[in-house]
């Protein structure tokens, strides 16, 4: 190791290594340090319930991975990454046997809508695909990395995508619609009714139309394994099980980028009470499950979807965020999303069995058990669910922290996705990256664009960095 890096990255999930991997192709020499075991943060794989069965701690479907506009510069296929496609990308069964589906195809999606909403669907989804490429991009660089390439589509979509979804869900006339993209807007845990929770589901639509909503064969470790030995290649170093308490535990940097909550930022780099306002947000009561065999959905599309959506009807879903995010109290029933990895990637677990995972959420740092209310909301609409559990691991909001340091209280997304904050990470400012010590950065997804497996927290802090570096 020089005596003096460029640069050293606290925290090995994927924003951490996305943002040492930027700054390692363009000539900086980069340390990561990880208080785990192993790399991924919440991008990781492990045998969490019987021997042979790999389940995912958090995330498991990544349609923001394989649209990332970072990753797709990336030769992370060279590394091991690859992204195995389920017949459907989601399905929304209803209690009546049928499903609305978001399918690859924009027709397809809208035809289970229904006729009466299969126009509107189309016309609200259709405008953006062909820049869809170059729109997420400058959605994803807000709000002063890069200066928008399309700006004229940036601004439709924000025309679109500002105002709360209640608003948008408004222009359907059935529920069919409704429901599914509340679900959607529900996969950042906050209230529907918030500021810009329209582009949140217009954001998960286009890219299940655009690249579909993918596993990652071998399971989410396979993403995280792929940008570190991506990494090393480009010369940067990864240490595991190596805590960081305060700056002086780090080796002498140019620059200091942490993927962490912002609290924990302001304790290690002693920045006091930079974040004091900062807003953590609901928080997830997840289970793991070792299954005899497929889930016995009702809807035939649920049994081909990657990702199922177990919410009823669209005011169904809109009390349980509401009941986990403002009323301080577990919804029953609560609004689920489940991943069914074993449907496309047999090596999860033994032959003939599957891996599941669903959540349902709660309030921030909620101390109660939810199986029981999740596996009545599953039997709903899959009777018979319960006789194929093989076993199960769950993990409310205490064992989510303990698993990442990131997840304050449980909350998933480090830091609630609502009001303001889900536009405006950590804080109001044009620069969200840097923080009150010039040397100090934040890349974690408490800063733009937010939550979820796709590394661009990482890029746009990467770009402050290097910009800095180049500088001094």
């Amino acid at each position: 190791m020089p005596s003096m890096l460029d640069a050293v990255i606290v925290g090995a999930g994927p924003n951490g290594l996305t943002a040492a991997a930027e700054l390692a192709r363009r000539g900086f020499s980069v340390a990561v340090f990880e208080a785990k075991g192993a790399v991924g943060g919440g991008a990781r794989t492990e045998e969490l319930t019987l021997p042979g069965f790999r389940h995912d701690p958090c995330s498991a479907a990544h349609p923001l991975g394989i649209n990332s506009p970072v990753f797709r510069t990336m030769p992370l296929d060279r590394y091991g990454l690859e992204w195995l496609q389920p017949q459907l990308p989601m399905a929304h069964p209803f209690p009546d046997g049928s499903a609305a589906v978001l399918a690859r195809s924009v027709g397809e999606t809208a035809a289970s809508f229904g006729p009466r909403d299969a126009g509107t669907y189309r016309r609200l989804v259709e405008p953006f695909l062909p820049k869809w490429d170059t729109l997420l991009r400058d959605f994803m660089s807000l709000p002063s990395t890069a200066l928008p390439r399309d700006p004229v589509t940036l601004a439709r979509f924000g025309l679109a995508g500002l105002p709360p979804s209640t608003w948008l869900l408004r222009r359907f006339r059935d529920d069919r619609a409704r429901a599914l993209f509340a679900g959607l807007v529900a996969h950042v845990i906050a209230p529907l009714g918030g500021v810009a929770t329209s582009a949140v589901g217009m954001v998960f639509a286009l890219a299940a139309h655009a690249r579909g909503w993918p596993v990652a064969r071998g399971g989410s470790q396979s993403i995280s394994d792929a940008l570190a030995a991506y990494l090393k290649d480009l010369g940067g170093a990864v240490h595991t099980d190596y805590e960081v308490k305060r700056l002086d535990d780090l080796p002498p940097a140019r620059a200091y980028i942490f993927d962490t909550s912002p609290t924990a930022l302001a304790r290690i780099a002693g920045l006091g009470r930079s974040y004091e306002r900062y807003r953590y947000g609901a928080s997830v009561f997840k289970i793991d499950y070792a299954l005899d065999g497929p889930v016995p959905w009702t809807a035939k599309e649920a049994r081909a979807a990657g990702t199922v959506q177990v919410g009823g009807s669209s005011a169904e879903i809109g009390a349980a965020l509401r009941a986990a995010s403002r009323e301080n109290r577990a919804p029953d029933p609560p609004f689920l999303i489940t991943v069914q990895p074993s449907l496309v990637d047999p090596s999860r677990a033994p032959a003939g069995k599957q891996v599941f995972w669903a959540y349902g959420h709660v309030p921030n740092g909620w101390q109660g058990d939810l199986t029981d209310a999740i596996e009545r909301q599953i039997e709903r609409f899959a009777p018979g669910f319960r006789d194929r559990v093989l076993a199960r691991a769950t993990a409310g909001p205490a064992a989510m922290a303990a698993r990442n340091a990131n997840y304050v209280g449980g909350d998933i997304a480090c830091g609630a996705a609502s009001g303001l904050q889900l536009l405006l990470r950590p804080k109001l400012s044009l620069f969200p990256y840097n923080t009150a010590h010039p040397a100090v950065y934040l890349c974690s997804s408490a800063t733009p664009p937010g939550p979820g497996v796709h590394g661009m927290s990482g890029h746009n802090a990467a770009k402050a960095v290097w910009r800095h570096l180049r500088e001094s």
